[in-house]
């Protein structure tokens, strides 16, 4: 029997109608509302520096962009092809991140992104783990460039 054409069916995706029910019973309502609702997307057109990284085991990949002016991250963005947790925990990071003085910016860690989004199971751990690799690569850019 043919499947019946949908507008919203994408062949080999989740799809949408799934993707909520199965979230719902797996994440914390923080982890959904920073899904959801992500903070910060988009480019970052005038950013100070940029990277991307990503996870060869699962391929998510994330880029974070941000803008400093007199050592305090003004204003940061990301964009990513990831899983419902990293999402959330770029999107958190976002918002720890926003006029953070760059020294203060290296005490986030993905034990403490984890924390506040409720406790990560092992298995979505990852999410927290790109999130803080990109922080990472972001303050050693920003490192290179001032030397």
């Amino acid at each position: 029997m043919p499947v019946p054409e949908r507008v919203d069916f994408i062949p080999g995706a989740l799809q949408p109608r799934h993707c909520v029910c199965h979230t719902a019973s797996m994440f914390s309502e923080a982890v959904l509302d920073h899904f959801r609702n992500p903070r910060n997307p988009g480019e970052l057109p005038d950013a100070t520096a940029t990277v991307e990284v990503h996870n060869p085991v699962c391929g998510d990949i994330l880029k974070l962009a941000a803008r400093i002016v007199g050592g305090r991250i003004e204003e940061i963005r990301f964009l990513c092809r990831c899983c419902t947790t990293s999402i959330a925990c770029a999107s958190l990071l976002t918002e720890q991140l926003r006029d953070r003085a760059l020294p203060e910016a290296r005490n986030i860690t993905a034990e403490s992104l984890s924390e506040v989004l409720g406790g990560l199971p092992p298995a979505t751990f990852h999410g927290a783990q790109l999130a803080t690799d990109a922080l990472t690569a972001l303050l050693q850019r920003l490192t290179a460039a001032d030397r």
